[in-house]
């Protein structure tokens, strides 16, 4: 992976005297809020320039081999909740690959690159990271491809790529088919085209893990409805595969994480919404990305082995029933 690092220092340090500033600013009567107004330009957020950075790693995680000997692919694994699945899995033993789009977070890239080779385990392979834009089919197959040529198999294929843009109005309005096209294509049809690649290639006991949100099942607001569309889509696939692949055992279930502190929020919501993110759900907070992890680890391993076709639910409290 080839990344030009020029200037990566100064635009670092001039990151930090802007968040230094606008934590000072965040100040109110009620004390500092838990996350100060930030807002990246483009999708997808770079998780470098965040403030706070999201916490991938849970100090107090005991890991003990769930994954060894097993090659896992995670497509979204340079930041936010797919970095710290990436981390988990490596100390549970797996060999990891992961994607991320190049030019855009190549930064975030290198970073967990380090993360997985600082955290993985005696006889796990080399992690590698691939670039690729995952919204096209040909390039979902020589993502496929080249974790095939690397490691000889894929065990665990793990699907957590989203964008979300910022709609003002609550009218269909915004949503031009240029848009949807974008949003339907990062956040389904690269679920679709991965999985049906990967399975060439996923054996008897193998296990695919898709990502959706709380939104598919308690839509708290219309401004995203091009998102949880998505998501809610994402459901369905889920179950649907599920069911397809039973007589194959190769297991299929879901993430539906709530509320989470990664770069998603920090390149689509306005100042107000980073403000209040995560006071919606029953524990007030947004949840850090290692706090959703654990679920992918669970569902990865065989303590999952009766799972097939199920949601986990890691979303600060809210009541599903779906």
């Amino acid at each position: 992976m080839r990344i030009n690092t020029n200037g990566v220092a100064s635009t670092i340090t001039r990151v930090e005297k802007i968040h230094t500033f606008k934590a000072k600013a965040m100040l109110t009567d009620e004390g500092e809020r838990q996350f100060p107004p930030q807002h990246q330009k483009s999708q997808p957020g770079k998780e470098y320039l965040m403030n706070p950075v999201p916490q991938f790693k849970n100090p107090n995680y005991k890991p003990s081999g769930k994954l060894h000997g097993k090659v896992a692919l995670v497509a979204g694994g340079n930041s936010g909740i797919g970095r710290s699945v990436c981390y988990h899995f490596a100390m549970e033993g797996a060999t990891v690959a992961f994607t991320y789009v190049k030019g855009v977070e190549d930064i975030d890239a290198i970073d967990t690159l380090k993360i997985i080779n600082e955290s993985r385990v005696k006889g796990s392979g080399d992690p590698i990271a691939i670039p690729g834009d995952l919204r096209y089919d040909k390039n979902c197959k020589d993502v496929i491809d080249e974790v095939i040529a690397k490691y000889g198999c894929i065990d665990v294929l793990v699907n957590s790529l989203a964008v979300i843009y910022y709609t003002n109005s609550y009218t269909l309005e915004e949503l031009t088919e240029e848009r949807l096209e974008k949003v339907f294509r990062t956040n389904i049809f690269s679920y679709i085209f991965l999985t049906r690649h990967a399975l060439e290639h996923i054996k008897e006991g193998s296990t695919i893990i898709n990502t959706t949100s709380s939104l598919a099942y308690v839509p708290t607001s219309p401004k995203w409805l091009d998102y949880i569309s998505t998501k809610g889509a994402i459901v369905s696939f889920t179950r649907g595969l599920a069911v397809h692949l039973v007589d194959k055992k190769i297991r299929v279930n879901g993430v539906a994480p709530g509320p989470t502190w990664t770069p998603l929020p920090a390149a689509a919501f306005n100042d107000e919404d980073i403000a209040t993110y995560g006071t919606q759900v029953p524990l007030d907070r947004a949840a850090q990305p290692y706090e959703i992890a654990s679920s992918y680890v669970f569902l990865a391993s065989e303590e999952s082995s009766y799972f097939t076709g199920q949601f986990l639910h890691p979303n600060g409290g809210t009541i599903v029933n779906a």
